[in-house]
């Protein structure tokens, strides 16, 4: 998910510079993932990823780790060669979009399981994925109350006939993702009247221009507080465009030892999908800091 092309770039060529090692690392790149002996902790370029970012660099530094923090880079085109080449030690991930787009675009695997066991098998060698969360936060068509009610739709399926009378808009890699635009025309027939691109971090702009009904259709995270709000309505996917999407820490190998590892899954462990939707909330609508979410959440879990 890109924010802006110029910012994206700047950040990539930052991250590699951090994988060039330091002075006594042997010329590793890889080791500590940027500064030696400091885990670097990645976010995407939009507000959730931020925020688990924030609760993964926070998990470790109660632990007495080094944290150096890097969020905000941009899309998963982006940070994903980062992490690989060690200038990231630790990214916020969503298992079945990494899959899908980074590493076997021809994968089918739908379920937790699947989308894991896949991910497993054809990783690069230095990086691995943690423990998966229950929390999950999936990519979605959603449409505006009055089209819902206009057209009758519940489901995806249902937009085949009116497909081409409705504008869509979301993320500009939206349009030539697997888990986007390209999906929903190989599996469901979906050619849309236009594609209107935005930033990722634009969300509550295409919350925005639904409600106005100026866009008719868009690609909302499901975990975003706004839709219920707003009775937006999320289409139901029955031929699995979207596969499992749970919250997965993707780590460079060489940059965490086993007591990140051990500290990032704890987080896992208690992370849920109403955690996200209360966090979110409380960062998208109430406006308050990710720093302050991230520690009560820490808090109230046991983790802090």
């Amino acid at each position: 998910m890109i924010r802006a092309a110029a910012v994206g770039l700047v950040a990539a060529l930052a991250l590699s510079a951090c994988g060039g090692g330091d002075d006594g690392d042997d010329g590793n790149p890889l080791a500590g993932g940027g500064k030696k002996g400091t885990i670097t902790v990645g976010g995407a370029n939009f507000p959730e990823s931020g925020l688990i970012g924030e609760v993964y660099a926070q998990a470790l530094e109660a632990k007495g780790l080094k944290v150096e923090r890097k969020l905000n880079i941009g899309a998963r085109e982006i940070y994903y060669d980062q992490v690989v080449k060690g200038g990231i030690s630790v990214m916020p991930e969503y298992n079945g979009a990494l899959l899908s787009t980074s590493v076997d675009k021809s994968s089918t695997a739908t379920t937790t399981e699947e989308v894991n066991a896949a991910l497993k098998a054809k990783l690069p060698a230095s990086v691995e994925i943690l423990d998966s969360a229950k929390a999950e936060d999936k990519d979605s068509v959603t449409v505006n109350p009055q089209t819902a009610a206009k057209y009758k739709l519940k489901s995806i399926t249902d937009l085949k006939p009116v497909a081409k009378q409705l504008v869509i808009a979301g993320p500009s890699e939206f349009k030539t993702r697997q888990q986007g635009l390209v999906g929903l025309k190989a599996k469901y027939g979906l050619e849309f009247k236009k594609f209107q691109p935005f930033d990722a971090g634009a969300q509550a702009t295409l919350v925005k221009l639904l409600t106005e009904d100026k866009i008719q259709a868009a690609d909302l995270f499901t975990t975003d507080p706004t839709i219920p709000q707003k009775k937006l309505v999320v289409l139901e996917d029955p031929e699995h465009v979207f596969t499992a999407q749970n919250v997965t820490p993707l780590v460079n190998k060489s940059a965490v030892n086993a007591e990140a590892r051990a500290a990032l899954n704890a987080v896992s462990a208690k992370l849920t999908t109403q955690d996200l939707l209360d966090m979110m909330k409380r960062v998208a609508i109430d406006k308050e800091d990710q720093e302050k979410v991230a520690k009560d959440w820490l808090k109230k879990a046991g983790l802090a």
